[in-house]
């Protein structure tokens, strides 16, 4: 499941914009075009509605990847694409929630948007409310202490609603090992469940596992940075780094899309 037009998508507004977060866009894009597809009931007629589902971008820094989604979801359109990294567009390098429709949390600082997203769920449980609440962060994000002072909020309020994705692709490990992340999560009274972040196949798997649970859930999802172009794979120089124009060339053509 290695959506390629979706990452060409990112690769090109990134370079224009010279602005972004190419490998970490794309070691999570398929998880976000998969739950837009499969998991949550957000389409472009209903991004305003009390009766929509919720996804929470926590790891902002990968903002693109979710562009790109709600572009092919009509919800962005192309011209917000082309306007991506400028003053005058309505999409920055991390989700503005006061500017771009289809984005619930402006988020960037890692561990801000889980707990906003345990909030949503909790309200939405008290107001008795049947709307979903998936959030995606990032491993590194389970480092950081509001990570873990949601999680211990959201399972002692039954937030049975709420949906984490991590996106582990084992980028933090450059600075801190996380070891036994499964370990933790079920110390703090999670349901986890393992899968595959670019395989549709095992993330269907792992929606039905969890689809009765009575306590919130978690899909620690193992990706690859820069999953989909060689020379992209990996934890070196291309965390932020910008193709040029002999790189963009064998960027598309990794991806087959060298005719365009």
């Amino acid at each position: 499941m290695i959506n390629s037009d979706l990452r060409l998508k990112i690769v090109h507004l990134i370079t224009n914009a010279k602005e972004g977060h190419i490998p970490s866009s794309f070691s999570v894009v398929d998880i976000i075009n998969f739950v837009f597809e499969k998991q949550l009931n957000i389409n472009k007629r209903n991004i305003n509605s009390s009766k929509r589902d919720y996804f929470i971008l926590s790891k902002g820094h990968s903002a693109a990847a979710l562009y790109v989604v709600l572009n092919k979801f009509k919800i962005l359109k192309d011209k917000h694409l082309l306007g991506y990294g400028k003053s005058k567009g309505i999409l920055g390098g991390h989700p503005e929630t006061t500017k771009t429709p289809g984005v619930e949390a402006s988020t960037g600082s890692l561990g801000h948007g889980f707990p906003y997203a345990v909030g949503i769920a909790l309200g939405l449980k008290l107001s008795k409310k049947k709307n979903k609440v998936i959030t995606l962060i990032g491993d590194g994000e389970c480092h950081e202490g509001t990570i873990w002072e949601a999680a211990n909020i959201a399972v002692n309020q039954n937030l049975n609603n709420l949906t984490v994705i991590v996106d582990r692709n084992e980028s933090a490990i450059q600075l801190m090992k996380i070891e036994n992340l499964e370990k933790k999560w079920k110390a703090f009274g999670w349901d986890v469940i393992v899968a595959d972040g670019h395989s549709k196949k095992s993330l269907v798997k792992a929606f039905k596992k969890i689809k009765f649970s009575l306590k919130p859930k978690i899909i620690i999802a193992d990706t690859v940075k820069g999953k989909g172009v060689s020379f992209l794979e990996g934890h070196g120089a291309w965390h932020h780094k910008i193709p040029n124009k002999e790189e963009l060339k064998l960027i598309e053509k990794e991806l087959g899309k060298s005719n365009l």
